[in-house]
């Protein structure tokens, strides 16, 4: 169940806990007037769910406001520390309840730690109206949840709060009387107030836990609490980057990367790839990263990207951290201001799907390998024409592909290097 201990008992988070939608803040695109969960709260239709979103944005809370608007009981558990047996007991009560004309919504917490297998024994509850499920979790659904479950349950994003929605929750924690701190005389500046904010990530939880630790410590004078500057770097210490190093934040991160290297932006990939390192991402990842970013989006362009890019490996394997994450840092910024070209991926892909629907097509005899007297007699390699006997090097209208196939996979760009090598290919195809 809910906590039911005394308000005094809890820490700030689940004192300030909001008891209504209009003490909800943020995701106005799902409690907003006439959004869908809005509706849901106001006519007590609730149907089985699965909140996803970063954690301290409200899903606990949002679940037992609607359970609450439906007038069901709630039974809640966590995938971290139940299991069958758990589910069990609750179906039990579910159906004592059901039988009586009650509802209960089943809330999950962290349900993309339940096994797979976990998650099925769900799937007839929800089915037969034993309950109405409510799921939340911090990872993509998509690859954490059953099909059959996700088929059963509605999938709503939670967005990290803005920063305006963390000052509200600020500035309410500091003025009510009742369950946040107004009985007690705080002098906490604005601009003390926007760094906490900023360090709390969109996180309600995360910035009202510190809160109260600042105010516990703040030093005390005339009976006033100040929280400076230097009582709030004593409880922030060293923030952690925002991600999970196995979760979808972190891929979010890389793709940031990777997309701002394509992009041409230098200032955004080298503030992500900080984001990275700061977040205790292994550089050496980093590095495998950006050898595979230069050879997809800059390729011929500039051929100097993969170098640079093996050289940044190379030298973060030998120096380590610090000094090694330069490297990284000189070949990110190389690999954002490079021409770009996605010429040799896309010819990759090309070849390789044509190469998988014709294995069996045979080598040409004129390029077969002619190592014994009988492939000699066959007139293994006997017509080839060797290219440096030729004008250019080129032997026109030869064929290199297998018999019947003619096509083009490689069409280099307009930018960089990859101009030149146009230019050469169209004139070799001139060639008589």
């Amino acid at each position: 169940m809910f906590d039911t201990l005394s308000l005094d008992q809890r820490p700030l988070a689940a004192r300030m806990r909001p008891a209504t939608l209009s003490e909800f803040y943020g995701q106005t695109h799902l409690v907003g007037k006439g959004r869908v969960l809005a509706e849901v709260a106001e006519h007590g239709r609730l149907h089985s769910m699965i909140l996803w979103g970063p954690p301290g944005t409200g899903k606990t809370t949002l679940a037992q406001l609607l359970a609450h608007s439906a007038n069901a009981s709630v039974e809640q558990i966590s995938a971290v520390t139940s299991g069958i047996k758990d589910i069990r007991e609750i179906v039990e009560r579910c159906n004592n309840r059901k039988l009586q004309g009650g509802k209960t919504v089943l809330f999950v917490d962290e349900v993309h730690r339940f096994s797979k297998s976990q998650q099925d024994a769900f799937l007839p509850y929800i089915e037969n109206g034993t309950f109405i499920f409510i799921g939340a979790t911090t990872e993509n659904p998509s690859f954490e949840l059953n099909n059959a479950l996700l088929s059963r349950a509605r999938v709503h994003v939670l967005k990290a709060l803005t920063d305006e929605d963390l000052q509200a929750i600020v500035t309410r924690a500091l003025q009510d009387p009742e369950r946040g701190l107004g009985k007690l005389k705080i002098d906490f500046p604005p601009e003390q107030q926007k760094q906490l904010i900023a360090a709390a990530g969109g996180d309600a939880r995360r910035l009202l836990n510190w809160l109260e630790s600042l105010a516990e410590v703040a030093p005390e004078i005339d009976g006033v609490r100040y929280i400076d500057l230097n009582t709030l770097k004593d409880i922030l210490g060293h923030i952690t980057a925002n991600y999970d190093k196995k979760g979808e934040a972190f891929y979010d991160i890389i793709s940031a990367l990777h997309k701002s290297i394509r992009g041409s932006d230098p200032d955004a990939s080298l503030y992500w790839l900080c984001r990275m390192l700061v977040g205790g991402c292994d550089p050496l990842y980093i590095a495998r990263r950006l050898v595979r970013v230069a050879s997809e989006d800059i390729g011929n362009a500039d051929p100097r990207a993969l170098t640079i890019t093996l050289n940044a490996w190379d030298i973060q394997e030998r120096l380590g951290h610090p000094e090694g994450e330069l490297a990284l840092a000189h070949a990110v910024l190389f690999l954002a201001c490079a021409p770009k070209s996605n010429a040799v991926y896309t010819a990759f892909n090309a070849a390789k799907a044509d190469a998988e629907q014709s294995q069996i097509a045979e080598v040409p005899v004129h390029l077969r390998n002619a190592p014994t007297k009988l492939m000699k007699e066959l007139g293994y390699g006997k017509a080839y024409r060797y290219p440096h006997d030729f004008p250019n090097a080129y032997v026109p209208g030869e064929q290199y592909l297998p018999n019947g196939m003619v096509t083009t996979y490689y069409h280099p760009t307009d930018r960089g290097l990859e101009k030149q090598i146009q230019e050469k290919l169209n004139f070799l195809k001139k060639l008589p």
